[in-house]
């Protein structure tokens, strides 16, 4: 069965990039442009992973991680900004988060981090 994912990011071209990533993976790819809509889709599908911005206009990516958590204590978050701010990291993993990358995504360094978090059957 394969793999789900959500992409979370207000970004469209953000989310198509992260999405051939996935689907070159063989992973089944959900997308949502903010947190608000990451928590509903959450809550409804459950998915393996979620790759989550951190600032989107919309319901930011530590406010979503949090609920997703309540919701899912084991949810597998990898949280991801335009900043590498300790601050930033520290907050994102406080929330929840499981991992975090900073933009431009290394194709490499996601799939590494994916595979600790959803190791292959």
């Amino acid at each position: 069965m394969a793999k789900k994912v959500l992409i979370v990011d207000d970004t469209a071209v953000v989310r198509k990039m992260i999405r051939s990533i996935y689907e070159n993976e063989g992973w089944t790819v959900l997308e949502a442009e903010n947190g608000v809509r990451a928590v509903e889709i959450y809550k409804r599908i459950k998915p393996d992973l979620v790759a989550m911005d951190i600032s989107m206009v919309q319901g930011d990516g530590i406010t979503a991680t949090q609920e997703i958590v309540k919701f899912d204590p084991k949810a597998n978050i990898i949280m991801i900004s335009a900043s590498s701010e300790k601050s930033l990291v520290i907050k994102s993993m406080q929330a929840g988060a499981k991992g975090f990358l900073v933009k431009p995504i290394d194709t490499n360094k996601l799939l590494e981090l994916t595979r600790k978090l959803v190791p292959e059957e």
